[in-house]
């Protein structure tokens, strides 16, 4: 079957469909974005305060938090973890950059 072949209905919903993952696609890469200079402002203030740039519980209770959500959203909550800690590694790996920045700028 080719696309010739396909209903003008189902490519229109199929369009409409795609126009909105894309509406959201880009709506997470915005707040994606809110979210990491919100982090960044926070690897800055425990570089300035000589806290470690990971927080286990913190983290662990961000994961018992996301998958609950998750669990109402009728998302998989394994995979809201598996998203969560992954933004979290990235977030701890800027942290140490940011440190390892500040404790340059302080010699």
């Amino acid at each position: 079957m080719n696309t010739r072949d396909i209903d003008e209905n189902v490519t229109a919903e199929l369009a409409r469909l795609r126009d909105s993952i894309d509406n959201i696609d880009a709506a997470v890469v915005h707040m994606l974005a809110e979210r990491f200079k919100c982090t960044q402002q926070v690897g800055h203030l425990k570089a300035r305060h000589q806290l470690p740039p990971a927080d286990p519980g913190r983290e662990a209770s961000q994961i018992a938090r996301l998958r609950q959500l998750a669990e109402n959203a009728k998302l998989d909550p394994a995979f809201a973890e598996k998203l969560l800690n992954f933004i979290i590694a990235e977030v701890i790996r800027h942290h140490e950059t940011i440190a390892a920045g500040e404790g340059e700028d302080a010699e």
